[in-house]
């Protein structure tokens, strides 16, 4: 795993946004007149009460409090969930532990809360305090607190936050192609191989790029980094699963190196599909609710979801589609070939002819 990505700090493009003020100036009513409005946004929402002290969330002489005295972490579930535990943490180990399940994580805090943040005047009060962590992005005088204006503003941030987010290509390869009868990677088209192609086409549009298979790999594509297989798993969510625990606060752009006919304009219009709340991006080619799981846009925060389908075994795609609940939007009719899996030696043969070869 990149470094930039672990250890005590929070990520810039994570969406955590504090909500900070003075005490009285009304961050409480403010968050809890936005919520409604981003959960009707499709958003997954947290809210974290930074600073809280003397929280009382269990009574004396119940089972579950009896436990927590005597020294264990308690769990609860039931009607609602809820963790009980002795060890703190810290503020930014919880915020990107959340970031990583919710589309969005709200901070009820104060100066001390180092994230992005809006700050609240109160009474007598002309700017935010000097001293503090965080940058302070929009600062707030009473009239202009109007939820379904500070909504809309953080779900415009939410996009650029979005398009901040580190974007990771991968291409995955296969082995023999058994319905080809040799490995549809090493094909070659106009000069290179497919997977040349795809990398050629890939790259530009991404931070980096990795392969994932155990196909072998032709000599121009030898100095890629080739993310290891997952033991005991295959199909292609193995190696989706296998890059995302590598690098598990990145998006990807997904492919398959038996996609020949793939642009840069259906990955342009493939990326143009992201929104807040999205948390992945597999086309319906032809409005029939058949989508199209590769060449396909993942957001981080279905890492979760492929972690449980591998502990079940059920390694399908679609079923990571409907679990992260995909955008599946239908693809303009001149970028539908993008799509096309070449699989047989008559389909080779077909798109041969084609070419003119």
């Amino acid at each position: 795993m990149d470094q930039g990505l672990r250890g005590g700090t929070l990520p810039g493009f994570l969406p955590v946004i504090g909500i900070c003020g003075s005490s009285g100036a009304g961050k409480t009513t403010l968050i809890e007149a936005m919520i409604p409005l981003l959960l009707g946004e499709g958003l997954r929402l947290a809210v974290i009460k930074h600073g809280a002290h003397g929280v009382r969330l269990d009574r004396p002489g119940k089972d579950s409090d009896r436990f927590f005295r005597a020294g264990a972490d308690v769990g609860l579930l039931g009607e609602e969930r809820f963790f009980r535990g002795h060890d703190p943490g810290d503020f930014a180990g919880l915020a990107r532990l959340l970031a990583r399940e919710y589309d969005l994580v709200l901070v009820e805090g104060h100066a001390s809360t180092p994230v992005g943040k809006i700050w609240l005047l109160g009474a007598g009060h002309d700017s935010p305090p000097r001293e503090q962590a965080g940058a302070v992005l929009r600062v707030l005088r009473p009239e202009e607190r109007q939820p379904e204006q500070v909504a809309a503003w953080i779900l415009s941030r939410l996009i650029r936050l979005q398009e901040e987010t580190p974007l990771y290509g991968c291409v995955l390869i296969g082995g023999r192609s058994t319905r080809m009868g040799r490995p549809k990677h090493l094909l070659r088209r106009q000069g290179r191989t497919w997977l040349e192609s795809a990398v050629h086409c890939l790259a530009p549009r991404v931070e980096r790029l990795v392969l994932s298979g155990r196909g072998e790999v032709p000599g121009e594509c030898a100095d890629l980094l080739r993310i290891p297989d997952i033991d005991g798993l295959g199909g292609p969510v193995a190696g989706i699963l296998a890059v995302m625990r590598w690098q598990p606060l990145a998006s990807w752009l997904v492919v398959a190196c038996d996609q020949p006919d793939m642009s840069p304009a259906a990955l342009d219009w493939l990326l143009a599909q992201r929104r807040p709340g999205i948390r992945a991006v597999c086309p319906d080619l032809h409005g029939d609710g058949r989508i199209e799981p590769l060449l396909a846009w993942y957001d981080y925060r279905c890492l979760p979801a492929l972690e449980q389908m591998a502990a079940r075994q059920r390694l399908r795609l679609t079923a990571l589609a409907r679990a992260v609940h995909a955008a599946t939007p239908r693809v303009p009719p001149g970028l539908a070939a993008c799509w096309r899996n070449i699989n047989t030696p008559d389909e080779l043969r077909g798109l041969e002819k084609a070419d003119g070869q």
